[in-house]
């Protein structure tokens, strides 16, 4: 069934069944794939994406769910929030293998979007659930700490 969907600020039309997955639509159908699919039941992160400015795990977020929202991907993050994390993630260099950085940015942004000067115990429950392969935890945890101090400098 053609249905329509604001994929990073443009309209996109896409003809997939009812049922299908967000993921798959971003990855195949759009060919954005800076989102992963990670393992197909929400628990590990990697397939976060923003619906109207809330991460959501978009391998169990159906297309007919997210129509006439606004989906961002990492293609399309942009913003003050944004650019603070990517600059935390670069300055502590975070990423390892990097599968699950997407995911895990995204969650980040999604986290200091709602507040700014996280405690750590904030940091560590809104994210939890993002795995990483590599266990780059503690750095991920420190930049989501110093994307804090450079939105709040």
């Amino acid at each position: 069934m053609p249905t329509s969907l604001n994929i990073n600020g443009q309209t996109q039309m896409v003809d997939v069944p009812d049922g299908t997955p967000l993921l798959w639509v971003i990855r195949d159908e759009l060919e954005l794939t800076g989102t992963k699919f990670g393992c197909g039941v929400s628990a590990c992160g990697a397939c976060t994406v923003h619906v109207d400015g809330e991460p959501v795990r978009s391998c169990q977020t159906y297309v007919e769910d997210v129509e006439g929202t606004e989906i961002t991907t990492i293609e399309g993050v942009a913003s003050e929030v944004a650019d603070a994390v990517k600059q935390a993630w670069n300055e502590l260099n975070v990423v390892q293998c990097g599968y699950c950085q997407s995911g895990q940015i995204m969650s980040a942004i999604g986290l200091l979007s709602e507040n700014r000067t996280p405690t750590f115990d904030e940091i560590e429950n809104y994210m939890w659930g993002n795995a990483c392969r590599c266990a780059t935890y503690q750095r991920i945890r420190a930049a989501v700490r110093r994307a804090s101090e450079i939105l709040e400098a």
